[in-house]
């Protein structure tokens, strides 16, 4: 009862937030059109666009509608999916900081694109933690053509037993592995990995490297 007559007098707060990202997406969409029009040497270049618009001031919360646009039709050229419009709400949240909660099959791997290519702009590197080694060799595999396309480098940090020197792949698209579980993957250091612009890994794994240069 109390509850309900709070929400009749300030309303709901879930739909107010809600209502708010609705407004963001209806202006991510308002861009498709000229996005459609960009070849994919123009869609490319917007990184280098976007990355000198932040050196002259703007900030990531400035370019995120764009960026998304950029995104969405990157994903669509480069691995034959589009972000629906829930998704892009998923994308919002997550660069907010916030938690997104999505059920299995309702593309979080997709979602993940969208904030992750917005926060590499900065040149300070974004890592993605997963809690398994296959869920994040897989999210690298399939999203790595978006990155590509876009002129960023991705790399995955994998389980090695231990050996910090070794299990860390950067995504080549002319790479041929001898193993299709590694297709497109180019074994480098685990220092290269961490240089990349976006950095694949399990939870175990940025752990146990934090602890170690710590401990060196």
């Amino acid at each position: 009862m109390i509850k309900n007559l709070v929400k009749m007098v300030i309303g709901d707060p879930v739909e107010r937030a809600l209502s708010k990202y609705r407004d963001i997406v209806e202006e991510i969409n308002a861009l498709e059109p000229d996005m459609q029009k960009l070849s994919d040497d123009q869609l490319s270049a917007k990184t280098d666009e976007f990355r000198q618009r932040l050196k002259e001031g703007e900030t990531l919360n400035d370019l995120m509608v764009e960026a998304f646009a950029v995104v969405r039709e990157t994903a669509v050229r480069a691995i034959g999916l589009r972000h629906y419009d829930v998704q892009m709400i998923g994308g919002i949240v997550l660069h907010e900081g916030r938690i997104a909660e999505m059920k299995t099959g309702e593309g979080k791997t997709l979602v993940a694109t969208l904030p992750l290519y917005l926060n590499a702009l900065t040149g300070k590197g974004v890592h993605l933690v997963t809690p398994n080694d296959y869920l994040s060799k897989y999210g690298l595999q399939t999203m790595g053509p978006v990155y590509h396309m876009l002129g960023l480098s991705s790399a995955v940090i994998q389980n090695t037993g231990g050996d910090p020197n070794s299990g860390s792949f950067l995504y080549d698209l002319d790479f041929d592995a001898d193993d299709d579980r590694y297709q497109h993957l180019r074994p480098i250091t685990r220092r290269e990995a961490y240089a990349a612009d976006i950095t694949y890994g399990t939870n175990n794994e940025f752990g146990f490297d934090y602890l170690r240069d710590n401990m060196v």
